[in-house]
């Protein structure tokens, strides 16, 4: 993220406001928590102000990160969970490699076919995601129709073996936790774009730490 433009107008280095995004999108701090421990290091933020950053900084992390991730496996692990956004409970599909490396996520409104096929056509598209051999599914019952619907339309790959097999998604649904604990003492979110904004930045940040970052990649670059 070494644009500057990316911090034109900001009162404080990019090094500082980083620093910030990333404490409250990988760690259980509030922004009135960030607030102290800048204070700390003789600075003074308002925690509106650090909010304003994770919502901007949020999605670029994760459009930042996305061209450096390691390549996926063919074995997808797909599942959603519940995240509560203007009080009601929305849902976030999610899905991982049989490694448990993260393939994709999407917030949706709905649990239904067409959000299913908003999700796998989403996940298709990065160039980090191999066209999946297998894909393990949970019981939901939209999973098989919106697969041989986007077979039918040619946007995903023929031959995929698709499994409701219960155990075989723990990966993805042990991968769910780290999440929910960043997103429970949230208590919520305001607006499904605040969610969708925050979320990115939560999952590019559970990537970093399961070191799905090709640093060769950014070694040869430099």
């Amino acid at each position: 993220m070494g644009n500057q433009n990316l911090f034109k107008w900001k009162h404080y280095q990019p090094e500082i406001i980083l620093l910030t995004v990333r404490w409250y999108l990988r760690y259980n701090l509030s922004f009135r928590d960030l607030v102290e421990i800048i204070e700390e290091r003789g600075l003074s933020i308002a925690h509106t102000t650090i909010m304003r950053w994770v919502h901007q900084y949020g999605p670029e992390l994760d459009k930042r990160i996305r061209r450096h991730l390691k390549q996926s496996n063919d074995s997808w692990r797909v599942d959603e969970t519940y995240i509560k956004v203007i009080g009601q409970w929305m849902y976030l599909y999610r899905a991982v490699d049989s490694k448990g490396n993260t393939i994709d996520f999407y917030l949706s409104k709905n649990r239904n076919t067409k959000s299913a096929k908003r999700f796998f056509k989403k996940a298709l598209a990065f160039s980090h995601v191999s066209n999946p051999r297998v894909i393990t599914v949970n019981k939901n019952p939209v999973y098989p129709v919106a697969i041989e619907e986007l077979r039918k339309e040619k946007k995903m790959p023929e031959g995929i073996q698709l499994m409701q097999v219960k155990y075989l998604n723990n990966i993805v649904e042990q991968d769910h936790r780290f999440i929910k604990r960043r997103v429970l003492p949230m208590l919520g979110f305001k607006s499904f774009d605040t969610a969708t904004s925050i979320l990115s930045g939560v999952e590019a940040m559970h990537m970093i730490k399961k070191e799905q970052i090709d640093l060769r990649d950014q070694s040869a670059q430099n």
